[in-house]
């Protein structure tokens, strides 16, 4: 008995499709060109050659992902911003040891490939590298039947940057009376979805329609802020002044910033000393929860710290101010006694 050919396609991957999405993102990783690509989209690795104005180039990476915001784009069905997050994530990250990011590369997995859906994710990725100055240069799309229910998809990244050796933010010259600055966040950004989740469906019908002015969904789906480019020229304006920084992400604020303080140090925050949004009060009052397990679980406003010498503080903060951003003076560094590394009072 003849047994009928069975195809790729007949197994659940769409070669055909995948072609058609490569041709979709070229035009927007070709946006994202800078200085040092040598290859990029197409081939089996990107090239990529550190720019020579770097004397003693050491170069910083980062990985992430977007994690369970990524189910709210699925039962939502919008998918433009999450590729900012995920660039977002990685090339904050970056940023904290001083470095500039160079390029990105992405990795798109899903059961079935559906070519727009898969557009719109790139296409933010696209753009969030372009708003970094950092190199869409490679990426995968893996299609594989059985992995993911229809519909979904998960993202991951990869940034790689540089910075001078000589430049290298480590935290280690932090002192006391230095001021800690706090550089306003776009939203929720991307840590904490499985408790705004489990908020959505506790207030259920009764979830208001506006938050902070913008509609329930889009406020929640807020991509993550770059501070990439607007932090580098505060870095290069004040070299010996800004000391510290840290991505408030996983942890909030209670447990990012002691990753950049040195032993005996602490960061006293002032409580008030920047907005509560209507987001993050929503959530609060939702959840029942505390301020500490509020400022533990989510940035609660603040997506960036700065940690400033003191001399320098207000003219740091007016630049940054200048270039956008809404800069908060949240605190000063102090020795730690017994207490903990963060406290907010």
């Amino acid at each position: 008995m003849t047994q009928t050919p069975l195809s790729y396609k007949d197994a659940g991957v769409d070669i055909v499709a995948g072609d058609a999405l490569v041709e979709r993102i070229k035009p927007l990783a070709k946006k994202t060109m800078r200085e040092g690509v040598l290859a990029g989209i197409g081939g089996f690795g990107a090239l990529f050659e550190v720019p020579k104005r770097y004397k003693e180039p050491v170069l910083v990476s980062g990985t992430d992902g977007v994690g369970t915001k990524l189910k709210l784009a699925f039962e939502w069905n919008m998918h433009d911003t999450v590729g900012i997050d995920l660039v977002a994530m990685s090339v904050n990250d970056v940023l904290v040891q001083g470095a500039e990011p160079l390029f990105f590369l992405d990795y798109f997995a899903c059961g079935k490939l559906d070519v727009d859906t898969a557009a719109a994710v790139v296409g933010g990725i696209a753009r969030g590298c372009e708003l970094s100055g950092c190199a869409l240069i490679g990426g995968e799309t893996a299609e594989m039947p059985g992995m993911y229910p229809a519909g979904e998809y998960d993202l991951a990244g990869f940034a790689v940057g540089a910075v001078e050796k000589s430049k290298i933010l480590t935290g280690q010259n932090v002192q006391t009376g230095d001021v800690v600055l706090g550089l306003a966040s776009a939203g929720v950004h991307s840590n904490g979805f499985s408790l705004v989740r489990k908020c959505i469906e506790r207030a259920g019908a009764n979830a208001p329609a506006l938050l902070d002015g913008k509609p329930f969904k889009q406020a929640l789906m807020e991509p993550t802020r770059l501070y990439v480019k607007n932090v580098l020229a505060a870095l290069a304006a004040y070299p010996t002044g800004i000391k510290a920084l840290a991505h408030i992400t996983g942890g909030g604020l209670l447990e990012n910033i002691p990753r950049v303080l040195p032993e005996g140090l602490a960061a006293h925050l002032v409580k008030g000393s920047w907005p509560k949004t209507e987001l993050f009060a929503w959530l609060q009052h939702t959840a029942g929860i505390d301020d500490v397990e509020m400022n533990r679980t989510f940035n609660n406003g603040i997506g960036m710290v700065v940690v400033v010498a003191a001399d320098q503080a207000e003219a740091c903060a007016a630049t940054l101010r200048a270039a956008g951003e809404a800069v908060y003076a949240i605190g000063r560094i102090a020795p730690q006694g017994e207490g903990a590394q963060v406290v907010v009072a």
